[in-house]
């Protein structure tokens, strides 16, 4: 690896023949079969194109990267490596940059992953750089260990690492590794919903967020309803403080004006509440309240969270007094 390393970054130096990502891969593929030619090593490409890595040398496996950038960043393969060679046992990186000064570098592939990125599937990201963080340390497994692991096991590593890595206020969008946690292709608008639809969410929202029987001072009081409606439903809701403080909502079973509109609002779809406390998942308590409680005591803690957030008014004093 390291005779094709310098092969491949005088050949990018001296020439824009391989400055392109499929050129570069089969110049690497060509310069590692040169470069093992006496040791009679075979060198061929993995089983299908897209399968992971892209090369097999004896047992191992070499993954191609490549930048235009001035950059040693690129994204990796999924971490669930659902096309990966079973006859490859350890794996290494080639990885080639044309910007700035043209080079290429090679590493275990371990080494160089430092992080996971979620778009359509968590991937791998690949550093080539020296200092930077290892993944795997950060997991506390080897990558041997982690790859061998169900898609299910390593999502409870990824999700971990997710968590740890989360600002105030944001929330993760993908939950389980079943993809059970799915989404519309399309983001809809709140006031298209059905009113069954408003209303139901309404409540999920509310269950997950007693944060907002907040005082109406407080800021960021409705963030983590916004934040469930579009990730868990698509749904985007501009005004998302009217969904418990209009009119619309407060006075819908009770047209007299006055009182406080958020105890009204929520007083209205507390069945509703109700039932989403006995079906929603429990992953989604851990990610909004930091733990999960059975189904039948989640109202009874909702309560007791909105009692410590809220001001000027006691929830368990109004909501939730009858049985149902």
């Amino acid at each position: 690896m390291d005779r094709a390393a310098a092969i491949l970054t005088d050949n990018l130096r001296s020439s824009d023949l391989y400055h392109h990502s499929g050129r570069f891969e089969q110049h690497v593929r060509d310069t590692i079969r040169l470069a093992a030619s006496e040791s009679g090593m075979t060198v061929s490409p993995s089983f299908h194109p897209h399968a992971f890595p892209d090369i097999k040398v004896n047992g191992y496996g070499v993954e191609v990267k490549y930048t235009k950038k001035d950059s040693w960043l690129a994204v990796g393969n999924s971490i669930f490596e659902g096309m990966r060679d079973d006859d490859v046992e350890r794996v290494y990186v080639m990885f080639g940059k044309v910007g700035g000064e043209p080079e290429a570098r090679w590493s275990r592939y371990e080494d160089c992953i430092t992080h996971v990125r979620v778009s359509h599937a968590p991937r791998f990201v690949v550093q080539m750089e020296e200092d930077a963080p290892r993944l795997f340390d950060r997991l506390d497994i080897t990558y041997n260990a982690f790859s061998r692991l169900e898609g299910f096991e390593k999502m409870r590593y990824i999700r971990d690492y997710a968590r740890g890595r989360m600002q105030e206020g944001e929330r993760l969008w993908w939950l389980d590794a079943d993809q059970s946690h799915s989404l519309p292709m399309q983001v809809r608008l709140y006031m298209h919903l059905s009113d069954t639809e408003k209303r139901m969410f309404r409540a999920e929202a509310a269950l997950l967020s007693p944060r907002i029987c907040s005082g109406s001072r407080v800021k960021g009081k409705y963030n983590d309803v916004a934040l469930y409606l579009l990730t868990h439903h698509g749904v985007f809701c501009p005004q998302t403080r009217d969904l418990y403080s209009a009119g619309s909502v407060a006075l819908r079973s009770d047209p007299t004006r006055g009182g406080l509109y958020i105890q009204r609002a929520l007083r209205d779809i507390e069945d509703l509440m109700r039932d989403a406390a006995r079906r929603l998942d429990s992953a989604l308590f851990v990610e909004y309240w930091g733990e999960d409680y059975p189904p039948a005591e989640r109202i009874s803690e909702w309560l007791r969270r909105a009692d410590g957030y809220a001001q000027d008014w006691t929830p368990s004093n109004t909501l939730f007094l009858s049985e149902s």
